[in-house]
């Protein structure tokens, strides 16, 4: 594999030129504005309370594909270390019917999210959307996207065949890897919401760190993160990235 994350600039484009005004079909009444922006826009409302007190974060995934109870554990523990967020952060999982396609379009992506979403901010609680698939992104060896101020999707097929068996890396750390990065998209990084305290933005690969050891770097042609995961640990927020976050209101 040569790439590890996927580019969001194109993503980000796309949401922020949308004028959709369809509602989601299991609540229709979910004011639209607060979910249909781009990426980063809604990063001081997850990390800070300012606005929002608690926050609930709904995955939702296809047959076959039910996400690591380590990987959620520890993406939980993550952000309680990083968000402002004293009424609490809840992960809610659901089973949702299968793609019944072996790739994914960001149009589909988005129609499944309209389909199915249940969880949305509202009054004093923050609510994020995390998509598990069970086909592979349209473009090539993508592991997962950030494509709305609060949607990510994670692709399960291409995940699940290379992780958890013999010689492989280990589902826990990759599925952890992929939905922290995504994550760290919403929460403004890199420059896209949260604003760089100091310069450390990878001029090549727009939206990432430049530091090869953090968790929002966008791997060379060089790397690999599942030969990475074998050994080595889930990544983590550097301190750049750190201070990128507690600037914008995050601990």
């Amino acid at each position: 594999m040569k790439t590890l994350f996927y580019v969001i600039a194109a993503v980000i484009l796309l949401t922020s030129c949308s004028k959709s005004s369809s509602s989601y079909v299991n609540n229709p009444n979910a004011p639209d504005v607060l979910h249909n922006r781009p990426v980063g826009a809604s990063a001081n409302e997850i990390l800070s309370a300012t606005k929002y007190t608690s926050l609930k974060i709904e995955i939702q995934y296809m047959p076959g594909y039910m996400p690591d109870p380590a990987a959620l554990n520890h993406l939980q523990a993550t952000l309680n270390g990083l968000l402002n967020k004293p009424a609490g952060i809840t992960i809610i999982t659901k089973e949702i019917p299968a793609s019944g396609k072996a790739t994914l379009s960001l149009n589909d992506i988005i129609t499944i999210e309209r389909n199915n979403r249940t969880a949305f901010t509202n009054g004093t609680e923050m609510a994020l959307y995390i998509l598990y698939t069970d086909g592979n992104y349209s473009t090539n060896n993508v592991l997962g996207v950030a494509y709305k101020n609060t949607s990510t999707a994670l692709f399960g097929k291409i995940l699940h065949d290379n992780s958890g068996n013999i010689g492989q890396a280990s589902r826990t750390k990759l599925i952890a890897t992929v939905a922290e990065h995504e994550l760290g998209h919403l929460l403004g990084l890199v420059d896209v919401g949260s604003p760089m305290q100091t310069a450390h933005k990878d001029p090549a690969h727009g939206s990432h760190c430049n530091n090869t050891n953090c968790l929002m770097y966008y791997a060379s042609e060089t790397s690999d993160i599942f030969g990475f995961l074998i050994t080595g640990n889930i990544p983590s927020f550097d301190v750049n990235c750190k201070a990128d976050l507690t600037a914008n209101g995050g601990k």
